[in-house]
């Protein structure tokens, strides 16, 4: 940085904040850090009693902090995002709809590895409203050298750094499953919680059957809904280790490839996840324990988003949610604001 007359600086870039104090009225910064000082500023500065001024000294191998946080956005920003105008070096990226937001760790700590600047997001498959803001990123200093974004956008190659999945409208059947249901001697209290969960996403239960304990019968549930264009299939209960709990069996009859059977995560043990393919369509099937229809948050909270965005849900996938599945069973539950589900 150097020292000019305030006079002569119209053009600069200021390189610390300027503070006005007006008695009785406020005492805060009247020009932030960053700042290119215009014509009509120069008054406002010589009112203030600044006569002289630390502006930042041009040079080709550094960049503005504002310029650095504008390449930032560019090695983030995917389909979806909307940039905030750029402030004191500071850039956040919004969603412009609802989904499943996705970060690339990877190469994110990698770039934050480098000195001088950050990317900081939202945890990885976060579901997100329209509006939410996803990230944000920003350099340190006032300036910094332009090797150093260089060698970010290396890393961070030709595909963005973050994605967010649109949500799909996806048709779904329900199959609930055991003999107490199908012979009317309890209520079927599973399917409306499976309704309310869909509801949150705009999906509907287009088809539903009442299976027994019957594995046969189940099955052959499974196949009537994948011909009847199903994307999205659920059995609901029969999922322990209770001789009269059939479901896993039902679903490997009906020809669905078992991707997991059980997971690490409390509540949501017995999750059940599964393809079908069908007519050239891959349909998911799955199997849903007993908690789900009387704990508020469980693993089908974790993996219905990324269902419904259109993810591939694979055994890695689900055996990687131990560290952060352990849901605290809140008094009041602010699920997806919270660490259940995120490593």
């Amino acid at each position: 940085m150097k020292l000019i007359r305030t006079v002569e600086a119209a053009g600069h870039v200021l390189c610390h904040d300027l503070t006005q104090i007006v008695p009785g009225v406020s005492k805060d910064a009247r020009f932030r850090k960053g700042h290119i000082v215009a014509e009509d500023d120069i008054p406002v500065l010589l009112s203030m009693g600044k006569e002289h001024l630390y502006v930042w000294e041009f040079n080709e191998s550094m960049l503005h902090e504002n310029e650095a946080a504008e390449r930032l956005v560019k090695l983030c920003r995917n389909i979806g995002m909307e940039p905030t105008a750029v402030k004191e070096g500071k850039i956040e990226l919004v969603a412009q709809h609802d989904g499943v937001f996705r970060a690339d760790a990877g190469r994110i700590d990698a770039i934050n590895n480098l000195e001088d600047m950050c990317i900081a997001t939202l945890p990885d498959y976060m579901p997100v409203k329209k509006g939410a803001k996803l990230a944000g990123m920003r350099v340190i200093p006032l300036v910094i050298k332009k090797e150093r974004l260089e060698e970010a956008e290396m890393i961070a190659g030709d595909i963005p750094l973050l994605e967010l999945l649109p949500y799909r409208r996806i048709k779904t059947g329900v199959i609930t499953t055991g003999n107490e249901v199908a012979k009317g001697l309890i209520k079927d209290g599973f399917t409306p919680v499976i309704e309310a969960k869909l509801r949150q996403y705009g999906i509907d239960v287009n088809e539903h059957r009442v299976s027994g304990d019957d594995a046969d019968t189940t099955a052959q549930f499974i196949k009537e809904l994948a011909a009847a264009g199903m994307d999205l299939i659920i059995c609901t209960g029969g999922m322990s280790v209770d001789p009269d709990d059939r479901t896993p069996l039902a679903i490997k009859k009906s020809g669905a490839d078992i991707v997991t059977y059980g997971a690490p995560v409390l509540p949501g043990a017995m999750f059940l996840i599964s393809y079908l393919a069908y007519a050239g369509r891959e349909i998911t099937v799955l199997g849903l324990p007993g908690c789900v229809m009387y704990a508020r948050t469980t693993i089908f909270d974790i993996m219905l988003p990324r269902i419904i965005a259109g993810k591939r849900i694979s055994r890695q996938d689900v055996r990687h949610l131990g560290v952060g599945g352990l849901c605290q069973g809140c008094e009041i539950c602010h699920y997806p604001l919270c660490c259940f589900g995120k490593d």
